[in-house]
């Protein structure tokens, strides 16, 4: 990812040409755009998950210690029942947030929710599923290396998670 800077100083817009279309309104319709941010990057993160999921899955399935599938072992198949329960749970939020949106309804709650659930369990599945892979995970050649740090970047992305909480909470509240 690159970073740039762009500055518009004593720069005038016609009014014609205004994004949005109403002086004034900028923060408000920015905000606004938060709701398909952050069901997009809810999305992004039930995919993450699903693909942490099924490559620690095919991995448990494949490799063999003690002359067993790694899946044969309790707490491998565990991890791996956690993880597909998860997903599906952010994945039904995701589905109802966009939805709501789809219908023209108010669901920044509900957006807001399934980012902050989605980030936390592809990051979940991602660590799990390397978890599986053991120190195998950390090679290049393992795609859950990449799933990791695919996951990681999800609880900043649109708000971080502490933020997204905060947000989540005073809706609650108010």
């Amino acid at each position: 990812m690159k970073e740039y800077e762009l500055g518009f100083d004593n720069f005038r817009v016609k009014g014609k040409n205004l994004l949005g279309g109403e002086e004034g309104k900028g923060f408000k319709q920015l905000m606004e755009t938060f709701e398909s941010a952050r069901i997009q990057t809810a999305a992004r993160a039930v995919g993450v998950a699903q693909s942490a999921l099924e490559i620690g899955m095919q991995y448990a399935i494949d490799r063999k210690q003690f002359g067993k599938s790694l899946i044969e072992f309790p707490r491998v198949s565990s991890k791996l029942a956690m993880m597909a329960v998860e997903t599906m749970i952010a994945r039904q939020l995701t589905y109802f947030s966009a939805w709501e949106k789809d219908h023209g309804h108010r669901c920044d709650l509900e957006a807001g929710m399934a980012k902050l659930l989605g980030a936390r369990v592809a990051w979940a599945a991602a660590d799990n599923a390397l978890q599986i892979h053991g120190g195998n995970g950390f090679a290049l050649e393992y795609q859950i290396s990449r799933i990791l740090c695919d996951a990681r970047i999800l609880n900043i992305f649109e708000g971080a998670a502490e933020i997204q909480a905060q947000v989540i909470a005073r809706r609650l509240l108010g």
